[in-house]
């Protein structure tokens, strides 16, 4: 099973895949960690395409089962014909930018979120970045951009909008997988 988990950010792509790997015995993968280079604060500099590819490509081949959580849409076409599936996720702008709001005060403090803090400018150029998802173009992380793209994927794409729990998410992926793709 090679399974795909897209959205915008903030939506759950990773948690999703995270329960999913565990529930499938599957390897988990997160396109953040080959699209970024490690830098501190995190999530400032993008790595090279052909680097992060070159990487993500490498980490798995071999694999039979795995999860990857993220966006490829831009970068990872290469990737496309091996998908069993993709499921993206919709979930609504006020709730995203809650879930964003959240990680980040847990990932770096209020302190260093507040106005004057080290990572202010950085939050809110990201939630600004995270809240255009729904109206930016083709040029951007958007819906525009994954909506076009999911309709030229080989494999079927399952559309999971609004609010679900995990566990109604992680079922109703399973339910969607191609029967081969769980009986290999």
């Amino acid at each position: 099973m090679r399974i795909h988990i897209t959205g915008a950010s903030g939506c759950g792509t990773t948690t999703l895949g995270l329960a999913l790997s565990e529930r499938l015995g599957a390897s988990h993968y997160d396109t953040d960690d080959y699209f970024w280079m490690p830098t501190d604060p995190p999530f400032e500099e993008p790595r090279p395409m052909p680097e992060r590819l070159e990487r993500l490509v490498e980490d798995l081949a071999g694999q039979r089962d795995w999860v990857l959580s993220g966006s490829l849409c831009g970068w990872g076409d290469p990737l496309t014909a091996q998908l069993d599936l993709v499921a993206f996720l919709l979930v609504p702008t006020g709730v995203r930018l809650a879930r964003l709001r959240d990680r980040e005060r847990e990932a770096f403090g209020r302190e260093a979120l507040a106005p004057g803090g080290r990572m202010h400018a950085n939050h809110v150029a990201f939630l600004e970045w995270a809240a255009s998802y729904d109206r930016g173009g083709l040029d951007v992380r958007s819906l525009a951009r994954h909506t076009a793209w999911l309709e030229e994927l080989p494999c079927p794409v399952l559309r999971l909008e609004g609010e679900r729990t995990i566990d109604e998410q992680v079922e109703a992926v399973i339910d969607r997988l191609p029967r081969e793709a769980c009986d290999g």
